[in-house]
């Protein structure tokens, strides 16, 4: 099996062009392991698409399949230039929560950052829940993928390693969810942190980073006029809110390595 691992601040995944195998959920297990695989959050297949350029499929690294993700759609836009797969600057991408636009940014052809269009986000009225006696606040956002994202402050950055679990199993959630800790920052930018259905506490996530500048827009916390700024533990995201109410996310996008493994016992 060859494979490129590719990381979008530091949310690592191994990307695949081909079909999809029967057995995704056992090779994603095995391969994302960062002690016996390769490591990283998951698998990415970047596949054939009759609706678009190229459908993409994830695959988290307990197994799951994920409808979207930020970080690794930008990895994608990398992938497929920088590999000759397409020379189109603009590319339509697949994904299981619909057709995303991508525009890259390409220095001697190199793609520099990749912008992505994350479509509508549907934050929700708050809601109040309560883990080993303590109570938070949380907003329900859905950008393809569901998010819980709650407002605290610096000492609360510390929140996902201890209740993101808790939170992704709470009942409110019976599909899972993915927890963003946020704190607004005095210049108006937001630091935030993660636990990702499906894989923990990784170094970024893109449609979280969506959720929480959605989040900060629709409580008023940040104005949408200007470029919301997400710093999270692997770098900086800058979102846009476009007249049709649609979220642009940019980035950038990095390869690891490549590497050819023999898989045993899958």
């Amino acid at each position: 099996m060859h494979f490129t691992k590719m990381q979008g601040l530091g949310n690592d995944y191994l990307y695949v062009y081909g079909d999809v195998p029967e057995n995704i959920a056992a090779i994603s297990q095995k391969l994302s392991d960062r002690h016996y695989g390769a490591g990283s959050d998951g698998l990415i297949y970047i596949t054939h698409s009759d609706k678009a350029d190229f459908g993409m499929r994830i695959f988290n690294a307990d197994g799951s399949e994920a409808k979207m993700c930020g970080n690794g759609i930008r990895c994608v836009g990398k992938y497929i230039y920088e590999k000759g797969l397409s020379r189109k600057t603009e590319l339509e991408i697949e994904t299981l929560s619909g057709i995303r636009q991508l525009r890259l940014d390409v220095e001697g052809e190199k793609v520099s950052s990749v912008s992505v269009n994350m479509g509508t986000v549907k934050v929700s009225e708050p809601e109040t829940i309560e883990i080993e006696g303590k109570s938070f606040t949380l907003y329900p956002v859905s950008t393809g993928n569901p998010h819980a994202v709650i407002f605290t402050d610096e000492k609360g950055l510390s929140l996902p390693e201890k209740i993101g679990t808790y939170i992704e199993h709470h009942p409110m959630f019976p599909q899972g969810v993915n927890a963003e800790f946020v704190v607004v920052r005095e210049d108006g930018s937001l630091r935030m942190r993660v636990w990702e259905r499906g894989s923990g506490v990784t170094m970024a996530c893109g449609t979280g980073a969506c959720a929480t500048a959605a989040a900060a827009v629709f409580t008023g916390t940040v104005s949408a006029e200007k470029p919301v700024i997400v710093e999270l533990d692997g770098g900086i995201l800058e979102f846009r809110k476009v007249e049709s109410g649609e979220f642009w996310m940019k980035g950038p996008a990095a390869f690891v390595y490549e590497a050819e493994i023999e898989m045993e016992g899958v």
